[in-house]
């Protein structure tokens, strides 16, 4: 069994909300569930989050700067902010810290609460930090 772990962070890359989905579910299930969440100004995602209907239209609708690089296979390329894009690493910098707790990484706990829990106790001793 694989879990993927959806997440918001802030602009210092401390993280502020979790989702989990199933290993084999696309990323777009995550967003469907955090972006009500997001209250930031400016919204970074990786490719897999290039959805025209389902997460571009509904963030720029709501107001929001949205820098999500277009997937390869796109047929119109749509443009985005290089250089605010590269703040990205912020969020990779954020799960690196997860991968050290052996708990995590290998996924001990049998029910998706009890891993949830031990994500939120690593998040908050990144807070602290």
């Amino acid at each position: 069994m694989t879990t993927k772990i959806h997440a918001i962070v802030d602009a210092l890359g401390n993280p502020t909300e979790f989702f989990l989905t199933p290993g084999q579910a696309h990323d777009l299930q995550g967003a469907d569930a955090l972006l009500p969440e997001i209250s930031a100004a400016t919204v970074r995602a990786d490719k897999g989050y290039d959805a025209l209907a389902q997460v571009i239209e509904p963030l720029e609708q709501s107001g929001k700067t949205v820098v999500i690089p277009p997937q390869s296979n796109r047929k119109t390329r749509r443009c985005y902010d290089k250089e605010l894009y590269k703040a990205r690493h912020l969020i990779e910098n954020f799960f690196a810290q997860l991968k050290p707790v052996r708990a995590l990484a290998t996924r001990y706990d049998n029910r998706a609460v009890y891993f949830l829990g031990a994500i939120y106790l690593v998040s908050s001793v990144s807070w602290l930090n």
